[in-house]
């Protein structure tokens, strides 16, 4: 199953509000470093998204053009 943007959103503010809570610094760093993986997990599913979409639109407009897909 595909992960979306979202749930990577979601699962960053977790982290970074337990980053927040946290009282011991291994802790906060730790889920500092979490927070930053799922944002950057968001960011490559949001660009992944983006893509397919130009390469859906791409392959629509060459078959309508006639054209291989």
């Amino acid at each position: 199953m595909a992960q979306t943007y979202e749930f990577y959103c979601e699962r960053a503010d977790e982290a970074a509000a337990l980053a927040k809570q946290a009282t011991l610094e291994n802790v906060r760093e730790r889920e500092l470093r979490s927070e930053k993986t799922w944002r950057g997990l968001a960011e490559h599913a949001r660009k992944t998204v983006e893509e397919r979409a130009k390469a859906d639109l791409a392959r629509a407009e060459r078959r309508a053009e006639g054209l291989p897909s």
